[in-house]
């Protein structure tokens, strides 16, 4: 009896990962946050809209944006961390707000002394390459965008 009890807290307390149970046009952002848990960012959108950041799984693999309308209806729910997104972005002309916009807050962040550009690291999970590292410069311009094969995720018969 305790076993099955354990069992339904453990899926009641999954049933909001991603927030599929969330309807949109219907639900509202405070819907939105009490299913999914508290925003990790919040980020102002186009057209009035709120984008909340709910990076999830270890270091954050998957990274949901929950686009939010002017009128407090939730517009959609969006997994960001996507080779499609990594190719919006342009060395030299996207700035740290596109990268915060299109992919959400970092897993990390390390500043390079000699190259003078801070990475921002995502572990993602369901693509290849598995890890994404963003260089911005001081000015916030950013420099360069990498996607390789997180070693963590690799087995000796290679990716897991």
């Amino acid at each position: 009896m305790k076993a099955w009890t354990v069992a339904l807290i453990v899926l009641a307390g999954c049933a909001g990962y991603d927030g599929r149970t969330l309807a949109p046009g219907r639900s509202t952002g405070a819907e939105v946050e009490r299913l999914m848990g508290p925003a990790a960012d919040k980020r102002a959108g186009p057209d009035g809209e709120t984008v909340l950041w709910f990076p999830r799984l270890p270091y954050g693999r998957v990274s949901y944006a929950a686009r939010i309308g002017k009128d407090d209806k939730l517009i959609a729910i969006e997994q960001r961390l996507t080779p499609e997104n990594m190719q919006q972005l342009k060395p030299g002309v996207s700035r740290e707000s596109d990268v915060r916009d299109l992919l959400g807050p970092p897993n990390r962040v390390d500043w390079f002394e000699r190259k003078q550009v801070n990475a921002w690291t995502y572990q993602a999970q369901g693509i290849q390459p598995q890890l994404i590292v963003v260089e911005l410069s001081k000015d916030g311009v950013m420099r360069a965008a990498y996607m390789f094969n997180d070693p963590s995720m690799m087995s000796l018969d290679g990716p897991e």
